[in-house]
């Protein structure tokens, strides 16, 4: 059975490399912004109708596949970020985190043609340090433009560890996949062996 993740994510890509998990990665090629325009449900919703969008982007093309969406929404005191644009607001960012507590949430969606097989959604919860300026600096300047490719500009497999003082969640959450319960599905589903 054929298994794509429509994402180019590199952390998604190592978790099915690490899991030995074999896989065609595609990139979905959504327009995320308008599916959060015209969204006025909760952030979990949100997450979901973003890994549900990106799967069907790609299982209309790859209609035998287990297609895979995945994606993340961090929300803190009731505001939504996206992933940075720049350095300038990656720092931005990070800012306005320092010293709060931050939820992050992760959803997949398994589709195959038109028809959603699974879904499933975690949420995680972090505690980020107060940061200095100088950090903050450092910080992005050693994780440099990778960090844009991150919601909350880190990167907690890299140096976004440092960032933390507590964390409340699975790890692979935190990066972008509820992999765990993804790998019980394909199980059930007879797509990885039991």
């Amino acid at each position: 059975m054929e298994l794509i993740l429509a994402s180019t994510s590199a952390a998604r890509r190592a978790m099915f490399a690490n899991a030995g998990l074999k896989a065609a990665f595609l990139p979905a090629n959504i327009d995320e912004s308008a599916v959060k325009a015209g969204f006025s449900g909760l952030p979990e919703a949100l997450a979901q109708a973003l890994a549900r969008e990106k799967a069907a982007a790609v299982a209309r093309v790859h209609e035998q596949a287990f297609v895979i969406g995945a994606d993340q929404v961090l929300v803190c005191d009731a505001k939504i970020f996206d992933k940075p644009e720049s350095q300038e607001a990656a720092a931005e960012h990070l800012r306005a985190l320092s010293g709060r507590r931050h939820t992050l949430i992760s959803a997949v969606c398994v589709m195959r043609g038109r028809e959603e097989l699974w879904a499933h959604v975690d949420v995680a919860r972090l505690d980020m340090r107060d940061l200095s300026e100088d950090f903050i600096a450092r910080y992005l300047a050693a994780e440099g433009e990778k960090i844009l490719g991150c919601v909350g500009a880190y990167r907690l497999e890299g140096w976004g560890a440092q960032l933390f003082e507590r964390v409340e969640g699975d790890y692979f959450t935190i990066l972008g996949l509820p992999l765990l319960p993804l790998l019980g599905f394909l199980r059930a589903a007879g797509v990885l062996a039991g």
